[in-house]
């Protein structure tokens, strides 16, 4: 059974990012649709997974080149990992809410692959909000604020799973396997997992505050961002999903920036 739960691992390393799980490797995944949407729970671990490659890449660059440089090119090391998968979802929800009203024009905006001015725009300043906000916090909190972002914003994303239906009836989305097969006890056991570096934390360094501000913006933008797909699309589509992740995740660096300006000022 333990050997069955790290193959879905696998499998949700496969799905949710560009780690080459090819050849025998892949075969021994298995992957079919139901199994999929069991390993969807392991999603806030590939998370995990990509905030510890992208601490790790920052904490080797920042002895060696000034902060924000080392920041910048941490991020990239994350949206090579994951093929800008998420960075996708978000440029695309931007597409599709920003470009209409309709049901119908948003989810065909938001399959076409060409990005249009409302995606360019806001990936540019998600990325602005994101790479400011990290080159603003002192170096010795990157590292953790980085896993545990990466972790916390996956189970968001899950959140919004448990919350909403599938808003797609077409059958050629990638997120449709995942979508009609995930149980409760699927998301549960992620946003489990999602929380658990951030309670680690908290416990360990006992910065209550800290974590606790720095989760609230995600938290808050996940309830947000849910009421408004299904206001939009009555559920979610796998751009939501990824939309998701990227604003809880640079939301995360928000709260955690300015429980750091606030502490600072109070001494």
């Amino acid at each position: 059974m333990i050997l069955d739960q790290f193959r879905l691992f696998i499998l949700a390393v496969q799905f949710y990012t560009r780690v080459p799980v090819v050849g025998a490797l892949s075969a021994w995944a298995n992957y079919a649709p139901p199994r999929l949407a069991k390993a969807t729970r392991y999603f806030p671990l590939v998370g995990l997974m990509v905030g510890v490659l992208v601490a790790m890449t920052y904490i080797f660059l920042a002895n060696l080149l000034p902060h924000s440089v080392a920041v910048l090119i941490a991020v990239i090391a994350g949206v090579l990992c994951t093929g800008a998968f998420h960075e996708d979802g978000w440029a695309d929800f931007c597409d599709g809410f920003g470009g209409t009203v309709s049901r119908e024009r948003t989810l065909e905006i938001m399959t076409d692959s060409r990005i249009g001015a409302y995606g360019a725009i806001g990936l540019l300043l998600l990325f602005a909000l994101k790479l400011e906000t990290l080159a603003s916090i002192e170096p010795g909190w990157i590292p953790i604020g980085l896993i545990c972002a990466h972790t916390f914003s996956r189970a968001c994303a899950v959140m919004v799973m448990m919350i909403l239906p599938y808003a797609r009836g077409d059958d050629e989305t990638k997120a449709k396997p995942v979508a009609q097969g995930v149980t409760r006890f699927d998301c549960l056991l992620a946003i489990a997992f999602g929380l658990a570096p951030t309670v680690a934390a908290t416990l360990w360094f006992e910065q209550y505050e800290a974590f606790l501000l720095a989760a609230l913006p995600a938290l808050t933008a996940t309830v947000w961002m849910s009421r408004k797909f299904f206001r939009r699309l009555g559920g979610y589509t796998g751009d939501c999903l990824g939309a998701t992740q990227q604003i809880c995740e640079t939301l995360f660096y928000v709260g955690l920036a300015c429980w750091l300006t606030l502490y600072q000022n109070a001494q």
